[in-house]
């Protein structure tokens, strides 16, 4: 099951505007950018995050799950609690770096 506009939109809802989030769509699923970051993936109406050391105390009963086949064990965040929500994403706003643009190869014909 494919992650709905409905979700994603709700999911945009709950973060603070402070923190300028913004989504992609990304191989069907989606990514939310937060100050142009990526910090949380969106599968199948389901709200990942990178286990990191930085959020691991933030709770004490973290669920988990695999976003997509082959991918890490991340964290699944509960994105009804919005001070949570919020909190979360301060943590991984300032660990998280703004990814580099790639330099497009030039072809040889």
């Amino acid at each position: 099951m494919a992650t709905t506009k409905d979700f994603i939109e709700y999911v945009i809802e709950q973060i603070d505007e402070i923190w300028n989030p913004e989504y992609k769509k990304m191989f069907g699923e989606y990514m939310v950018y937060i100050n142009r970051k990526p910090l949380l993936l969106i599968c199948d109406n389901t709200v990942f995050v990178k286990e990191l050391e930085c959020i691991e105390n933030l709770s004490s009963k973290w669920e988990k799950g695999f976003p997509y086949n082959g991918a890490k064990e991340h964290y699944i965040v509960d994105i009804d609690d919005k001070k949570f929500l919020n909190n979360l994403i301060g943590k991984l706003e300032k660990v998280i770096p703004v990814p580099k643009k790639r330099k497009k190869m030039k072809s040889n014909g």
